[in-house]
């Protein structure tokens, strides 16, 4: 759930057993690698918290401040669940009023406006800017519910058990938007292909994470399909690697998947009114007394939130292409096949790279590198 951690360290050390026909895999469509096929680099800063998303409740004089910020790389994930436990205290401090203010229309912000209509509230969200703008509509669109949500030694005691109830509840969501038109989520396959052993991998990965970013995974195991050492039918591996594993997760296809949020926010009554906030004081001139805060990484300044780090993610994207939809981690690089484009997204220093870096200013050379990368996997690894 840590990207594609989950699958990388489950690979036993003991013989895997026979794969089950219904498990091989015909042929694994290769991605047309070509730099010169870029057809967009993206930026997004990840909001990281070492404590994990801040969901308290403060006071700004008449005004009540419900927060819902910095998630990490856990954004869209856990926005359902995350909603869901800052509007039960809104709820509890409401005394009947229905009317609230929501800052930010990223992924927590939309989310937690739509379900507080669901939970008959009446939101109006104010943002700077809307989807596809909004530093949410850059993201990979995976459901990795603990991609740098917290550092282990930072949380409080009860956080785990708090993420768990944010990830099952926002898992349980987005079962309910699968075959939907436009397909905003979906299954797929996710394959690690690998030529460390297990000590080269286990090395590495603490090499990626000098922090100590938390790993929840073992507590929503049940919720994901069973993992299987990878063949081809006529019992040869796709590619020439030590070790190949498939397992499957879900995609959230962004571009669509927002556009649905929007509209069904707008068909219930909800508007979203253009509006900056610099300071606290901004907030303060609102109608509505109660206020929810999902600003993301923009509640540093507004907030004065020097507990929020920047974490870069930048990916290149190729064009969409039959039959590549599926996801990739080829040790050191992350490839995900999405109905708007192939995520192309290289990490070279494991979930610490980005580590600290507000820039969003794409860098071509490194997403060309990239592809490049994946190029060079195909040139000796075959297929």
């Amino acid at each position: 759930m840590n990207r594609f951690g989950f699958l990388q360290t489950s690979f036993g050390a003991l013989a895997a057993p026979a794969v089950p026909f219904y498990d091989r895999v015909d042929r694994i469509v290769p991605i047309r690698a070509d730099p010169d096929n870029l057809i967009r680099v993206t930026v997004c800063t990840r909001p990281f918290r070492a404590a994990g998303p801040r969901l308290d409740v403060e006071q700004l004089g008449a005004k009540t401040i419900f927060h819902n910020y910095g998630h990490g790389g856990s954004g869209w994930s856990l926005s359902w669940g995350s909603a869901g436990v800052v509007l039960e205290k809104l709820l509890a401090r409401s005394q009947g009023e229905r009317e609230i203010a929501i800052l930010g229309c990223g992924a927590i912000g939309l989310t937690t406006a739509v379900l507080a209509q669901r939970m008959g509230l009446r939101p109006t969200i104010y943002a700077k800017e809307r989807f596809p703008f909004v530093r949410s509509a850059r993201a990979t669109g995976s459901y990795t519910p603990d991609s740098r949500i917290a550092l282990t030694g930072a949380a409080a005691a009860d956080f785990p058990a708090l993420w768990e109830r944010m990830a099952r509840d926002s898992f349980t969501m987005y079962q309910s938007y699968l075959g939907l038109p436009g397909t905003p989520v979906e299954w797929s396959d996710r394959y690690v292909f690998s030529n460390r052993t297990l000590e080269q991998a286990s090395a590495a990965q603490a090499r990626g994470d000098t922090h100590g970013f938390a790993d929840y995974s073992d507590r929503i195991q049940d919720v994901f399909p069973g993992r299987t050492d990878l063949e081809l039918r006529n019992g040869q591996k796709p590619y020439r690697v030590k070790r190949s594993r498939r397992g499957m997760g879900m995609t959230f296809n962004i571009a669509d998947y927002s556009r649905q949020l929007v509209e069904e926010f707008k068909i219930g009554g909800g508007t979203i009114e253009p509006r900056e906030f610099v300071t606290p004081h901004d907030v303060a001139a609102l109608a509505q007394r109660l206020v929810v805060n999902c600003t993301g990484y923009g509640a540093r300044k507004l907030w004065s939130d020097d507990s929020l780090v920047p974490v870069r993610g930048q990916i290149g994207w190729l064009p969409p292409q039959e039959g590549v939809d599926y996801g990739m981690a080829l040790d050191d690089l992350i490839i995900t096949g999405r109905r708007d484009g192939i995520a192309v997204q290289p990490i070279p220093h494991g979930d610490d790279t980005g580590w600290n870096d507000d820039s969003e200013v794409p860098d071509t050379a490194a997403a060309r590198a990239g592809v490049e990368q994946l190029a060079r996997f195909y040139a000796t690894a075959g297929s």
